[in-house]
């Protein structure tokens, strides 16, 4: 069978579609946001393979998804935007393995100082001996030059990840995290009027207890009315530091520290700060407001210890090599391996192909401009999806299922050439790659489109179009086929500015001394090619706001009364936030409930209708509809809660309905949907209204925000900020990439919003590669010319006009 026959899909808003995809093709769906793309590729194909795969297997565990039938499916890898390492600890260089490769040709290959003669050596000419000491092996080796033996520096010393490698001040992260001390007590204040920041409702309650347990025991006074600045020494020292510090050890040498909490163990304030870091690996997402980042002034950011970090290959250490551009890199490696001799090249010939293979993928996919010590944390969702796209080149396997979900996410329009090599490698290893795709490119470089609609939500899941993109251009129902044939003039009337922020001297990563000028009461987009410092500039330098010194100062913001930055980083991580709870508009729709003449005899109130507190939640699932599956060797599953079978709610409250609908069937319903059910509550439709402005009223209300993209996640953080600033205040706003995951017609109504947004007064500054956003701002900044090392320079300033005229540069010629 030479295609994918799937018959009748009924999951989520597909409606009962039947079609044939073609096997060892590049196929691309494209259509409206939310016209069923993803639930069509994901929660039916991939979701039918994995399961079909196991059933072959004798195994069980992943529900048949609503769908007729599948035939001629084949193992699958979905690779998401979504899917990311948040530990702080991941690299570049350590998820691609780039850097375990380096760590092996430093230990072959390192130059060193003799400790006992202080000559030069290197590893390559020195003898090894390995020696076994009770149950441990230690390696030492021989200096070519006085015959002495040493511990030789081994692959352990260089990685920042092990006791022997890391950085002893900052434990191998290049970073120390300080309290702001300030930010966590107000020493004005008593502890009941709220004086620990962190300190709330019942915590804090729980806490205060047992610090009065801490003065008792050290005889004390345990009154803690007093605002914190009138306690003693003794009483700050235990409050800041904990019964057990050494603080509190000087103040009372005879007395032993109390053993249990109910005695008076009182961890302290900044010891409980410092538990929840590391207990977050030191992501300070949820604690920044706690905690200033400041680099290490032991190994000045380079996370290494001192021993490995004087190691030489090539004249040149390997924190150093870390902070290459991959590209860069490339072209050293390939210097390293002209400049070997026969017995070096022996040595480490293996490692330089490896690194060299995996640095061409990389830089075909448009990820040049990385380098080896970029955090993963720091990834938008397009750029860590062509990582593992690149990383999956090293399969040799074919017959599988590729699902890529918006490949050139984030991606400059010059880099997706390389990136279709990539796909096209993979569909000429004998795979089917399906891609979900709106680029005009990706489009016209596939073998098959598949046009689905002709809406979003209720009103798409059907396929409307297939055929070539030149076969969708003819077909009068494709909406991407009438977009494309329409001309695109952006546009022509530009606002005038009503002042400027000023930028002088940026330098920050790859900044090459930028000033630069951003009006205004304008829409303004930051172009240029991936790396060249776009976000870097908006979000490092700009949005931190600097006033003073001679660095990356920023004047000009004054006259804003907020400032909101809405980046690409995830809304939320945990399942239980949805759409509805993340814009508090399931507050209002719990309250409408609570109102019901039902639910008044029954004497529910609103926290009944709450999936996250006990009373009317099903409590086998929790309230979240499902359990977990625990697969062994696969990923873990989710299967539908068995006591309430997916409904979340006890069966009590499922039967109190508003216009004929359980708490259930709303969280189902799309936003675009809901607003229909709830006209008249003026309060739960200007929210709704607010995320169909930003373009999400396809998604359901009861949709975990962890399956939201990058762009998807960027546009619901902006409606919530519309909704708390409901136009009062005059803002400016930051944005990275939000058109991502938008069919250009989708993007057409997103524009609309920021207009309205710059004519309000409000000043829109965009990080953009999508042409429709560029021709219509008023205005644009280029960074360039190319990532990385070669870019940081702004190279073009005016209007899109100006920019098609007269600029130069790669933005300018795909404009």
């Amino acid at each position: 069978m030479n295609y994918i026959k799937i018959t009748d899909a009924y999951e989520g808003c597909l409606k009962n579609i039947s079609l044939e995809i073609p096997k060892n093709k590049l196929v691309v769906f494209t259509g409206l946001s939310g016209s069923g793309k993803s639930t069509l590729l994901i929660d039916v194909l991939f979701h039918e393979c994995q399961r079909q795969y196991l059933e072959a297997m004798a195994l069980q565990g992943i529900r048949k998804p609503k769908v007729g039938r599948i035939q001629g499916a084949s193992p699958a890898i979905v690779i998401l935007q979504t899917a990311m390492n948040r530990n702080p600890r991941s690299t570049v260089g350590t998820m691609t393995d780039v850097y375990t490769d380096l760590r092996m040709i430093y230990e072959k290959l390192g130059v060193r100082t003799c400790p006992h003669c202080g000559e030069v050596i290197s590893s390559a000419d020195c003898k090894e001996e390995t020696e076994k000491i009770g149950n441990d092996f230690y390696v030492y080796m021989y200096c070519s030059r006085c015959g002495r033996r040493m511990d030789k520096i081994t692959r352990t010393y260089f990685s920042f990840n092990t006791r022997e490698g890391a950085c002893p001040a900052c434990e191998g992260l290049g970073r120390v995290h300080t309290i702001k001390k300030e930010q966590v007590v107000d020493e004005t204040l008593s502890l009941e009027e709220g004086a620990v920041c962190y300190f709330e409702k019942q915590y804090g309650k729980y806490q205060f207890s047992v610090l009065q347990k801490a003065f008792a025991y050290y005889g004390l006074k345990q009154d803690i009315t007093l605002p914190v600045q009138q306690f003693s020494r003794e009483q700050k020292a235990i409050l800041y530091e904990g019964a057990d510090s050494s603080a509190v050890k000087a103040f009372f040498p005879d007395r032993k520290p109390p053993k249990s909490v109910s005695l008076g163990r009182f961890e302290g304030v900044y010891p409980i700060l410092r538990r929840r870091l590391a207990e977050k690996n030191g992501d300070t997402k949820q604690l920044g407001d706690y905690f200033d980042v400041v680099e290490c002034p032991e190994c000045k950011g380079e996370r290494l210890g001192e021993l490995s970090r004087k190691v030489t290959v090539h004249g040149i250490r390997l924190p150093e090599i870390s902070r290459f551009s991959l590209e860069k890199l490339y072209t050293w490696i390939q210097e390293l391996g002209d400049s070997l001799t026969n017995q070096e090249k022996e040595l480490v010939e293996d490692y330089l192909t490896d690194i060299e293979t995996k640095l061409g993928r990389f830089i075909k996919a448009g990820l040049g401009y990385l380098s080896l010590d970029r955090q993963i944390i720091t990834l938008s969702g397009g750029e860590m999806q062509r990582l593992r796209l690149a990383a999956a080149l090293d399969s040799e396997l074919s017959g599988i299922i590729y699902i890529l979900d918006e490949p050139t996410a984030g991606l400059h329009p010059k880099d997706t050439k390389g990136l279709m090599d990539i796909l096209e490698r993979l569909r000429d290893m004998g795979n089917t790659v399906l891609v979900i795709e709106h680029d005009v490119d990706v489009l016209s470089g596939a073998d098959y489109v598949i046009d689905m609609g002709p809406g979003a939500g209720k009103y798409g899941g059907e396929v409307i179009a297939a055929g070539t993109m030149s076969d969708l251009m003819r077909q009068s129902a494709s909406v991407t086929g009438r977009y494309l044939q329409a001309p695109q003039p952006g546009r022509t009337k530009y606002r005038v500015p009503d002042g400027a922020i000023h930028i002088e001297n940026a330098d920050t990563y790859n900044l090459k001394h930028v000033s630069v000028d951003i009006p205004t009461g304008c829409i303004v987009s930051v172009t240029g090619p991936s790396g060249s410092g776009k976000s870097t500039l908006i979000f490092e330098v700009l949005a931190k706001g600097n006033p003073d010194g001679t660095h990356n100062r920023v004047s000009g913001l004054d006259r804003f009364e907020q400032i909101a930055e809405i980046d690409q980083s995830a809304a939320a991580r945990m399942k239980r936030s949805n759409v509805a709870t993340f814009s508090e508009v399931y507050t209002e729709i719990r309250t409408v409930f609570a109102r019901t003449e039902e639910a008044k005899s029954a004497g529910f109130s609103a926290k009944y209708f709450s999936f996250n507190t006990s009373g009317g939640r099903c409590e086998n699932c929790e309230g979240l509809g499902y359990v977990e599956n625990n697969m062994l060797f696969f990923a873990d599953t989710e299967v539908i809660c068995p006591v309430c079978n997916g409904n979340r709610f006890n069966r009590e409250v499922l039967d109190v309905t508003y216009r004929g609908y359980s708490i259930k069937d709303i969280l189902d319903l799309s936003v675009e949907e809901a607003c229909e059910v709830f006209l008249g509550h003026k309060k739960i439709t200007g929210i709704l209204a607010l995320l169909q402005d930003v373009g999400l009223g396809y998604l359901q209300l009861g949709q975990p925000l962890t399956t939201l993209s990058g762009g998807e996640g960027q546009r619901l953080k902006l409606a919530k900020e519309l909704i708390g600033n409901r136009g009062q205040k005059q803002c400016l706003y930051l944005m990275d990439e939000p058109t991502t995951g938008l069919h250009p017609k989708d993007i057409e109504h997103f524009l609309a919003l920021l207009d309205r947004l710059a004519d309000a007064g409000n000043t829109v500054v965009v990080v953009e590669h999508n042409q429709q956003v560029i021709r219509n701002s008023d205005w644009v900044i280029d960074l360039g010319p190319e990532g990385g090392d070669k870019g940081g320079i702004v190279i073009f300033e005016g209007t899109p006009e100006k920019m098609k005229a007269c600029g130069t540069g790669i933005t300018a010629e795909y404009l």
